[in-house]
């Protein structure tokens, strides 16, 4: 799933080429997709892109009083084009779900893999009409949100801590990949509750938050569009490498699996050297 850095370094290639061009059509191509029908799609032809911006994991393009929201979920990523085919693409037809092309002939393809369809874009007169962007907490990554606003947050929350990191209401942009990531960064399990961190532990936590996404940042910016998953998959030391040496200690990543998902820690590094129980017994291995 795109994150806070995937989904910045989108907007920062959108923001390059978009803005300033005209829209000449919008194609919902997947029934699923649209989650809004007033404005219509077409309300966008002819209008002006002035400027593409980031709510948590959303994108937000902005074209004259409208607004198209962008959430990747799970399966979905954008693919830039410099041009099209003649032939519009048949609806329903593989994972093509919108197209956005401009007036110059270039534009962009929304796709998304899998049966499980959870892309959604939304077309709307105001960001916060969007019930997922209407909910968001702070963005980590904003000037104003110091270690001192993290610990306020923290401070009415009684949960582990890898399920708060993840919280979209609580703190904006972070998901599994990344909690992961930071927790390892910060030397703590993803089971630790939230009520058992010191002043120390919040100011640890708040600097490997920073680092890690301000880090994975930089590294995409500059990046095009198609090649940012790699990235993001390359740079991850503990998330997704299950059975693989720690970086930092070199004991083996292990992993923790949950219904739809899992995460991935090391031992040494942040749990003392005890396994993780499965999630589904709720509790550390004696």
């Amino acid at each position: 799933m795109p994150e806070l850095p995937e989904v910045e370094a989108l907007r920062d290639f959108l923001d390059d080429h978009l803005v300033g061009k005209e829209i000449a059509r919008v194609l919902p191509l997947a029934i699923s997709v649209l989650k809004t029908y007033d404005p219509p799609p077409g309300a966008l032809e002819g209008a002006t892109v002035t400027s593409v911006i980031r709510h948590g994991k959303f994108l937000d393009i902005t074209a004259g009083p409208l607004h198209l929201l962008i959430h990747l979920a799970r399966a979905g990523w954008l693919q830039w084009k410099d041009s099209f085919p003649a032939t519009p693409p048949r609806p329903g037809k593989g994972p093509l779900a919108l197209r956005t092309v401009l007036t110059g002939g270039d534009g962009f393809d929304l796709t998304e893999m899998g049966t499980t369809k959870r892309l959604a874009v939304h077309l709307v007169h105001d960001p916060a009409d969007v019930p997922g962007v209407a909910r968001l907490g702070p963005d980590p990554l904003a000037d104003s949100f110091d270690r001192d606003a993290f610990a306020r947050l923290l401070g009415g929350e009684r949960r582990q801590i890898k399920g708060a990191l993840r919280d979209q209401s609580l703190i904006a942009g972070i998901g599994n990949a990344y909690s992961d990531e930071i927790l390892h960064v910060a030397k703590m399990s993803p089971f630790k509750l939230t009520t058992g961190l010191g002043d120390d532990d919040i100011t640890h936590l708040y600097t490997a938050m920073r680092t890690t996404l301000e880090e994975a940042v930089e590294r995409s910016r500059g990046l095009a569009a198609g090649r940012l998953k790699a990235e993001k998959k390359s740079s991850m030391r503990v998330h997704g490498r299950a059975g693989q040496p720690c970086p930092v200690c070199g004991d083996t990543v292990l992993e923790v699996s949950f219904s739809d998902s899992s995460l991935q820690y090391c031992p040494t590094c942040q749990t003392g050297g005890k396994p993780l129980a499965d999630r589904r017994l709720s509790r550390l291995l004696k």
